[in-house]
């Protein structure tokens, strides 16, 4: 397999999944900065010019997050990377699904391009303020998923890949303060060894 990322953009959260399950891979850098995802040659590969983007062994490729992420737990069940029990699943993928299409998409998209939202430079502060409302809420609601429990799904599960990841953004990008349960749970996914070596790969270690 290869994935191709962008250092600390959401694709962290894949990276991380691979990390956790130990199998062979290879990484292949996108370099935001000079747009290559627009290039051809990663269109030919992925012609939504994004990350997270798997490409399998037989040489097909996955995108999307929740699409990789659940292949990959569902690929590897012996890393427990989704819950058992149907109800324990369908709250791994809620969780997952609301920080990628709402606190992501909605939120952090609005705070980091809000030319995309607001073409007029004088109404960007407008959007990003909006952003972080967005955001800012779907930390109080993460917070209260995690009380009581070290991981969102009681264990760790591919829904604590992407927490963690609009966890880096909020915390260490955006210096935003994380309500109690999230800071905790940030804390404890960098101590994991799998979140360690992904960090020390994409050059994070000042970053984080």
């Amino acid at each position: 397999m290869k994935l191709y990322y962008m250092p600390g953009a959401c694709s962290i959260g894949i990276h991380v999944l691979l990390e956790e399950i130990g199998k062979p891979y290879d990484l292949q850098k996108i370099d935001g900065a000079k747009q290559e995802q627009y290039g051809p040659d990663f269109v030919k590969i992925n012609p939504k010019s994004k990350v997270p983007t798997l490409q399998r062994d037989d040489g097909s490729v996955l995108t999307e997050f929740p699409a990789i992420a659940t292949w990959l737990a569902r690929k590897n069940p012996d890393k427990g990377l989704l819950p058992s029990d149907p109800d324990g699943e369908a709250r791994a993928l809620e969780a997952m699904d609301y920080v990628v299409s709402t606190m992501h998409m909605q939120g952090f998209s609005r705070m980091f391009r809000p030319g995309a939202y607001a073409p007029t430079e004088a109404d960007h502060d407008a959007v990003k303020a909006r952003g972080k409302e967005i955001m800012e809420k779907g930390l109080v609601l993460m917070d209260k998923a995690l009380e009581g429990k070290e991981y969102v799904a009681g264990k760790f599960s591919v829904a604590d890949a992407a927490l963690f990841y609009v966890e880096f953004w909020a915390a260490a990008r955006m210096k935003m303060t994380l309500p109690k349960n999230c800071a905790a749970h940030y804390e404890r996914m960098k101590g994991r060894p799998a979140v360690k070596r992904t960090i020390e790969q994409e050059g994070l270690t000042a970053a984080v």
